[in-house]
């Protein structure tokens, strides 16, 4: 059976992160499109029909699954009014603004009997899935330390994009930081304490567009790291053990791969260049070992594959919105902390 899915917002999270994606699945089929762009939907989705509003989308009793890709501030008021429509709903990160929001949206989807999940896609980065791999394994012996970093240079403030105007739910921590925070979470689970520093580092800045994260879990700590001025990058991943190490430079390619026209099952699709690998340093058996270890595939894809078996045979949701508003929780507890100066504690 043929999942019929519709879409709010057309921008760059619905036309590149999603759309591809998506139609890769052959149990999903895009109907319909919340846009005000009708050419720009009808050129990469031309059998699919655009609406102007949200009621005209929920409207439809054929459709089965909402996906919001709108503006952060939107997702929380969409999202309710899918899930009061009976429809299955997937929401782009970050999940909501407040973890109050999230907590009522998880309940309201209980009450009425449908799924809800957020795309956290980036857990199938292909460095994350090599570096889940590595710890799975061992390799590193006990953990110490888990560094994960998310720099860009952009020195120029863009005034009239909404993730740069001082708006709930802007700036990188929302963006970048849901993404490194989910990666941490999904490893470890929710830390006891957390310390954050906080900036809007650039000229002319309204949002936080640098943040330094440490999660305080018992035996180890893990450093969540990104800045808008660093031109010239280091490791994005960097674990340490008493056993070895682990470095890996350079991102995920599936981003890239997506905006140049790229789908998942094309050749290459989510591999790394030998140049990419990470380096691991450790010991087996007492014998040092040092060499490169081949990158995983990254799979976007996995997403969309899970969340049809979760509707179609019931197995579990690719993300759990449980997961996604614990994110958020650990934002709210990072603007605690750099507005108070002090460490807080993870209740």
């Amino acid at each position: 059976m043929t999942i019929q899915a519709g879409i709010i917002g057309y921008g760059l999270s619905g036309s590149v992160f999603h759309v591809p994606v998506i139609t890769s699945v052959p149990d999903f089929v895009i109907t319909t499109v919340v846009s005000s762009k009708p050419d720009k939907v009808h050129r990469d989705l031309p059998g699919a029909k655009v609406v102007s509003t949200v009621d005209e989308l929920l409207a439809d009793p054929e459709l089965r699954v909402v996906i919001i890709t709108s503006p952060n501030t939107t997702h929380y008021p969409y999202a309710k009014q899918a899930i009061a429509a009976g429809k299955h709903v997937v929401v782009e990160k970050p999940f909501t603004v407040t973890s109050a929001e999230a907590d009522e949206l998880i309940e309201l989807a209980r009450q009425h009997g449908v799924l809800l999940t957020v795309y956290h896609n980036r857990r199938w980065d292909n460095d994350f899935l090599t570096v889940r791999n590595l710890l799975d394994m061992r390799a590193l012996g006990k953990l110490s330390l888990y560094q994960a970093h998310f720099n860009r240079y952009r020195p120029e403030v863009k005034e009239d994009k909404w993730r740069e105007q001082g708006l709930p739910g802007s700036g990188t921590l929302y963006d970048l930081g849901s993404h490194l925070i989910d990666q941490a979470l999904f490893l470890f689970g929710m830390p006891a304490r957390l310390w954050a520093d906080l900036q809007a580092e650039r000229h002319g800045s309204q949002v936080t567009d640098y943040f330094h994260l440490v999660l305080i879990y018992e035996s180890f700590r893990v450093i969540l790291h990104a800045g808008s001025l660093v031109r010239q990058t280091g490791p994005k991943f960097e674990l340490h053990g008493d056993l070895g190490s682990f470095l890996k430079y350079g991102g995920d390619p599936q981003e890239d791969q997506l905006k140049e026209g790229m789908r998942p099952g094309d050749t290459g699709w989510g591999e790394d260049q030998p140049e990419q690998y990470g380096q691991l340093a450790t010991e087996f058996s007492g014998l040092a070992v040092q060499g490169e270890i081949e990158t995983l595939p990254g799979r976007y894809q996995a997403f969309y594959q899970g969340l049809a078996e979760a509707i179609l045979e019931g197995g579990p949701l690719p993300v759990s919105a449980e997961d996604a508003r614990d994110v958020i929780r650990i934002i709210e507890a990072a603007y605690e902390s750099a507005k108070e100066g002090r460490t807080v504690t993870i209740t």
